[in-house]
């Protein structure tokens, strides 16, 4: 009986978040109901409650967490401050030729200021507050505004400068230096940060190229799925800069002082917070009133990215309660297939656990586990640490549990359903599921450029 526990939950987590219940509550209701049935019926240690203040207050102590706010400001005073709708508008007259070009811009903004924030929450809200009433006041199918608005927000896991890929490439540098010590090798070589960065651009221009080239086959098959009334208007070149080049100079600026290693993204985040103020003064939109609508929203919006946080922890520590975790790993220990069976069962058991746990608690929970078993056995460890951040990028998309699908439920209008937003991420999940099986076929896709680097 107990080991059907974590599956009852799972199902349960997933009927409770169906019938359209708050996401933080739900995560978080349904972990405390389960493990004070646990108690009462002896199947659930009431001691790991206690580790839960602990794992609350690491999640409200996390500096890097502090740049959620200051990103939610940013694209907050960016669309009360009308940037938003003429960054969009401008971009959708560069595509104003294309149909659905608006969605098109969507994809190109959205990846400058995932490449800019690197934290999913952040980015998938952002480009909610930014883009999203634009998309629907042009009559966008809900589906297809939603679904490319979740996608290029999870861009931020994979498009250097990412956290993630921070993390991973100290785990991996780690598990690597213990792979090759353990086959015999005292003179062990290294991975860097740097190099799963490089190794991460032509798979990150990748899925951008391929997101474009869904949405332009997608909207010629169906028309009535974009905009009605087609931006076409012609606009001067001093029109168009005047309305594109500031936002995307705030866009660069935050990227490049992260890539120069001038600001950290928590710091970069305020530089992209301060810009957006600053660039609401410039074009006369930032008042009294609209800074004090500014700071509401921001603090709901982050409010409510803290309680997912909380929510998902609370249920990941009951979770491993119940031996969940352990039995992902007997599942893994249990499966054959050499190389390949064994990373294909790593990342099933990443992808399931992106449901439940966030990138940082797999990238020192997970990886340090099955990194160093996967190395040994002559795994590529940039292509890993590729593969493994494309992986959590889609469970991160795909429903019911993505988290991307839950902070942009958060900001979105009641009008737009849970199920417009389940459906119209899926083409996207099946376009990263795509790329993961082409870079699991062809390496190099991955691999060429760090090694044509360490060349020179």
């Amino acid at each position: 009986m107990a080991e059907f526990i974590p599956l009852l939950m799972f199902i349960t987590i997933c009927l409770v978040l169906m019938l359209g219940y708050p996401v933080a509550f739900s995560l978080s209701g349904t972990a405390l109901i389960f493990a004070g049935l646990g108690i009462v019926t002896g199947y659930f240690d009431p001691t790991f409650l206690s580790a839960l203040p602990n794992r609350i207050f690491g999640t409200i102590n996390n500096t890097t967490l502090i740049a959620v706010p200051l990103f939610v400001m940013m694209g907050v005073m960016l669309e009360k401050s009308r940037v938003a709708e003429q960054l969009l508008g401008n971009m959708a007259s560069l595509f104003g030729s294309l149909r659905g070009g608006l969605a098109i811009s969507v994809v190109v903004v959205g990846t400058l200021l995932a490449a800019s924030t690197g934290i999913v929450g952040a980015t998938v809200v952002t480009m909610g507050l930014l883009s999203l009433p634009t998309m629907l006041n042009r009559q966008y199918d809900p589906k297809m505004a939603t679904g490319v608005i979740c996608a290029t927000g999870t861009l931020g896991q994979i498009i250097p400068p990412s956290i993630a890929l921070v993390l991973l490439g100290d785990i991996l540098s780690s598990a690597y230096q213990q792979a090759q010590l353990n086959m015999g090798i005292y003179n062990p070589k290294t991975v860097s940060v740097g190099d799963l960065f490089i190794g991460a651009l032509v798979p990150g221009l990748l899925l951008v190229i391929l997101y474009i080239a869904y949405l332009f086959i997608y909207v010629h098959i169906r028309p009535n799925a974009a905009s009605r009334h087609q931006n076409t208007e012609r606009v001067s070149v001093p029109q168009l800069l005047s309305g594109l080049l500031p936002p995307v100079i705030l866009i660069i600026a935050v990227l490049g002082s992260i890539l120069a290693g001038a600001a950290t993204p928590t710091e970069a985040a305020g530089v992209g917070a301060l810009g957006a103020t600053l660039l609401a003064a410039f074009k006369g939109e930032l008042t009294i009133p609209r800074l004090r609508e500014v700071g509401q929203s921001t603090v709901k919006v982050t409010c409510m990215v803290f309680m997912i946080l909380i929510g998902a922890a609370v249920f990941s520590l009951v979770f491993r309660g119940f031996g969940g975790e352990e039995q992902i790993h007997h599942l893994f220990e249990s499966m054959p297939g050499g190389v390949m069976g064994a990373t294909l069962v790593v990342m099933i058991v990443i992808f399931l656990l992106g449901f439940i746990l966030d990138f940082i608690e797999i990238t020192f929970v997970v990886v340090p586990i099955v990194g160093p078993i996967l190395l040994t056995m002559g795994v590529d460890p940039i292509w890993l640490g590729i593969m493994i951040a494309i992986n959590l990028q889609t469970s991160f998309l795909t429903p019911p549990f993505g988290f991307a699908l839950f902070y942009l439920r958060g900001v979105a209008p009641v009008s737009v359903r849970t199920s417009d937003i389940y459906r119209g991420v899926l083409p996207f999940v099946v376009i990263q599921l795509f790329l993961l099986l082409m870079i699991a076929r062809w390496p190099t896709i991955v691999t060429f450029l760090p090694n044509w680097f360490a060349s020179l």
